[in-house]
């Protein structure tokens, strides 16, 4: 295990190559093996029944342990039972933890696995149970628990424990969340407006697959095995399908409101107070939303820790390459933080050892220490569009000096994206799990070939990016809708294209929200967007409109020799898709304009002030 200097405060970055040695190292087993108890009952206060596996630390002989322990606890919607198989997609194997003095309790959500009651994803109901869960856990009642908690999991897992942790139960100290969701609609419904159609239908699929698997409890309690299949049936027929169908029609599932608001922690993390560690991905479904989690909490004095590396969402679900980032295995990084708040074993370097963000630096493979997400070492810039961009010629320019007047047509290509990194994000990572290599993975050129490019010369000084971008087009279409797709790239010298990270717009969805839109240094680095029916307007034939893109945060140098650029298409398949009302319009000629009196910009905060670029 390597440790990565702790730079809190700084923006310095350190490749994990040259790590020091760690002052702190990982303690040993205290048991040599474990003792599942199967499927105990939770009751609800609406007397509905989950159930929960716990899982204590045995003797040789196989006999549990008789001694209260801290209590870690999972709530999953993918029944426990095929998650203890998921060849680690779960997070850590809990035997880890277990063996050095936990108890782990991993429950089925209402709906799903061996629980009763109807799957509603996060819906208030659910969120209650999270709380009344923890409480269950701490009782005196349980004779393996001594009162104190903890939670960890990935995705769906880590979502949960925000919602629990928003509820203040009793004897929770401390949280690990890996890639949490803030904002449903946002991070990964509707991005930029249009209904998501690669990972949402899979995820839906999933928890109805794994939730109509005969429930584990069916051997020893039939009766109740039975009435709960029956349940998560209805589910499947009342929940699941008809919102797929309701957004895909243009219902209110297409636009933000009250479902999603119920939903969405970024609207209660405000009362999250217990110190939590966040596992982020560049390349992650949720990769908007962990990090303003991680930055509510920092701003309020929460002790947080973020770490951002290179992975998709099943990669950063694992874990398995958090090591890299110089801190040690998940395994090893959970045992660290819930010795410390939940054992209150004393650990004086554990800020100085690990920064409070630490981010994988795409173009050099470096990771970036820092102790804020925006922290004082960013400024807010900009580049502006220059010139036009031809579809299999010339691409048009961005420069910090004067642009030249141009117009660029971006043509409607339902296909645009298939062959880009975009594929692997919002699916989940499952190409990138296939063992054939995919050049689209790694090089984006041969998806902007029909698109509208705009690039710095080959860089003199290199540029440093982090956080949330801005890509502000002023834009015509002949249907009055469509989307902007964006992808901010760097180009190696010779021809390759990395994609950074990416963003959408539908342009009748463009309505502002100053309010909730982020500033830096004046520059918007951050827009929001309402996304309702009411703020929806179409452009009038020959409008020239301005269009505010949210390109989702990332880490990055270009480095002297490349370009930084952003290409920009009408699609991004399979990622997202019109609604059916909305399809026609789609596809449509959409034209970009740079000049004085149409000043299209890119905007990002950078490390340092950004060097000229003409």
């Amino acid at each position: 295990m390597a440790l990565a200097l702790a730079l809190v405060g700084t923006s310095a970055t350190l490749n994990t190559a040259t790590a020091a040695t760690p002052t702190w190292k990982a303690r040993a087993e205290e048991y040599p093996k474990t003792v599942t108890e199967k499927d105990v009952a939770i009751a609800m206060s609406d007397g509905v029944i989950l159930r929960g596996d716990v899982v204590r630390p045995a003797d040789a002989s196989g006999k549990a342990i008789a001694k209260r322990l801290p209590v870690i606890v999972t709530i999953t919607a993918y029944n426990k039972t095929v998650l203890g198989s998921a060849g680690g997609l779960g997070g850590a194997a809990p035997a880890y933890l277990v063996k050095r003095g936990y108890v782990q309790l991993t429950v089925d959500a209402r709906g799903t696995g061996s629980s009763e009651g109807v799957w509603n994803a996060f819906g208030a109901r659910e969120n209650k149970d999270g709380g009344e869960i923890m409480n269950w856990a701490h009782s005196s009642a349980r004779p393996w628990s001594d009162g104190i908690t903890g939670m960890s999991g990935p995705s769906y897992m880590g979502i949960a424990q925000l919602w629990a942790a928003a509820a203040h139960p009793a004897g929770l100290k401390a949280i690990f969340p890996q890639v949490p969701g803030a904002d449903v609609y946002r991070d990964v419904v509707a991005s930029g407006g249009q209904v998501d159609v690669g990972f949402i239908p899979l995820w839906l699929g999933l928890v109805t697959a794994t939730g109509l698997i005969p429930p584990a409890v069916a051997a020893h309690d039939p009766k109740s095995a039975l009435a709960e299949l029956l349940a998560h049936l209805s589910g499947a027929g009342t929940f699941t399908a008809p919102l797929l169908l309701k957004a895909f029609a243009g219902g209110d599932p297409a636009y933000d409101g009250p479902f999603y608001k119920e939903r969405s922690l970024i609207n209660v993390i405000d009362q999250v107070k217990v110190p939590a560690f966040f596992v982020s991905g560049e390349y992650d479904l949720f990769q908007r939303g962990t990090p303003l989690l991680f930055e509510n909490l920092n701003k309020r004095g929460v002790p947080a820790k973020l770490i951002v590396g290179p992975w998709d969402h099943l990669q950063a679900s694992s874990g398995t390459e958090i090591g890299k980032a110089g801190y040690g295995s998940l395994s090893e990084l959970q045992l660290r933080w819930f010795d410390h708040y939940l054992k209150g074993v004393s650990d004086p370097t554990l800020n100085s050892d690990i920064s409070n963000l630490t981010y994988y630096e795409q173009g050099t493979g470096a990771w970036a220490h820092d102790s804020k997400w925006i922290g004082s070492s960013l400024k807010g810039s900009s580049l502006n569009l220059t010139g036009s961009s031809k579809p299999l010629g010339a691409s048009g320019g961005l420069t910090t000096g004067t642009p030249k007047d141009g117009t660029s047509e971006v043509l409607p290509i339902p296909v645009a994206g298939l062959c880009t990194r975009s594929l692997d994000q919002w699916t989940a990572g499952l190409p990138n799990a296939l063992p054939l290599p995919n050049p689209c993975l790694t090089d984006n050129q041969y998806n902007d070939k029909l698109g509208a490019v705009f690039s710095t010369p080959a860089l003199t000084k290199p540029i440093t990016l982090q956080g949330p971008i801005d890509a502000h087009l002023y834009t015509s279409s002949l249907g009055g809708d469509g989307m902007l797709s964006v992808a901010i790239e760097d180009e190696a010298p010779n021809g390759k294209v990395s994609r950074l990270s990416g963003g959408w717009q539908v342009i009748s969805d463009r309505a502002l929200d100053t309010s909730k839109s982020r500033y830096l240094d004046g520059t918007l680095i951050q827009p929001f967007h309402p996304f309702t029916k009411a703020a929806q307007k179409k452009l009038a034939k020959g409008e020239v409109a301005p269009i505010d893109v949210e390109i989702f945060p990332t880490r990055a140098k270009v480095l002297a020799g490349h370009k930084l650029r952003i290409a920009v298409q009408a699609f991004d398949i399979p990622h997202l898709l019109p609604t059916l009302p909305d399809l026609l319009g789609s596809l449509t000629v959409l034209t970009i304009h740079n000049s004085a009196k149409y000043p299209s910009t890119i905007n990002f905060p950078s490390v340092g002030t950004l060097p000229s670029v003409n």
